[in-house]
């Protein structure tokens, strides 16, 4: 039977089969634009037998996106997706958000995945993308909250787009060395987006170690993680695919399809609205 789990986020898609419980080839692509053939081809693929297998998708990209993905499938003859919703408790994590379905999916899942991979330990979740979100699970799977601040190429954009004279003073020239004291506006901005990403990371982990008694394991994941890590104080690990593991997971403790596209009217709604909040 075909498995395959779907990570959508703001402007990349990840994806991966799971073939007897072991995650297959990874592949991610940026996806502006793309249209339902597109999705068939790149992520659905090929060897479905009609009412076989499972798509299991974690997405934050939205309605229209969510409706290609739908239509991708049904042209590949696969399963129609179903869209894992953040919930209060699911695969062994408890969310302690006042309004579960509030948590991005994306978070949710990442903890799923982050709490199963830690073995009992406290884990602090970093993902980041175009938002930096930080997200603590406890040892027992409790979901203690997180925070969500723009990650490094959005401080990057919002500079270069909101303000005149740092825009035309990084327009063009060499770049420099990179440090945090650059000698360049353009490497200033890159420097001091990382940096600060790096340091919010570094006392939300302090900031955990207070609340749960112990320093957290670190993971790091998103398509910005690599370059934050080596300006991180604390010891930390890159996991890009930390969604397609919690994926995985849910699959587990979730045997049978769950929230299927194409269900009754109002289970859609509810689920498109769980699926617009980042």
């Amino acid at each position: 039977m075909i498995l395959l789990l779907v990570d959508i986020g703001n402007t990349r898609v990840k994806w991966a089969r799971l073939v007897d419980g072991r995650m297959g080839k990874q592949h991610a692509a940026a996806n502006a634009g793309w249209d339902a053939g597109l999705y068939a081809r790149r992520v659905i693929g090929r060897g479905w037998e009609r009412g076989e297998g499972r798509i299991v998708v974690s997405s934050v990209a939205g309605s229209p996106v969510n409706e290609l993905l739908v239509a991708a499938a049904r042209q590949a003859g696969a399963s129609p997706p179903e869209f894992v919703a953040s919930e209060r408790s699911a695969a062994g994590v408890t969310t302690e958000y006042l309004d579960p379905w509030r948590l991005g999916v994306d978070r949710f899942v990442g903890a799923i995945g982050a709490h199963h991979l830690a073995s009992g330990q406290p884990v602090c979740v970093v993902n980041v993308g175009t938002a930096m979100t930080i997200d603590l699970v406890d040892g027992t799977g409790r979901h203690r909250g997180g925070a969500i601040v723009p990650g490094p190429a959005l401080m990057v954009d919002s500079l270069l787009t909101q303000t005149n004279g740092i825009r035309r003073r990084a327009t063009g020239g060499p770049s420099g060395v990179a440090s945090l004291f650059a000698k360049t506006t353009r490497t200033a901005i890159g420097q001091g987006a990382l940096y600060a990403a790096a340091a919010v990371i570094d006392r939300a982990i302090e900031e955990a170690r207070a609340q749960v008694g112990s320093r957290p394991l670190v993971l790091l994941t998103g398509g910005g993680s690599a370059a934050i890590k080596p300006l991180i104080r604390n010891t930390s690990v890159c996991l890009p695919d930390l969604v397609l593991h919690g994926l995985a997971v849910w699959v587990r403790h979730n045997p049978r399809p769950q929230n299927p596209a194409g269900g009754d009217a109002d289970r859609r709604q509810a689920s498109r609205k769980r699926h617009e909040v980042d």
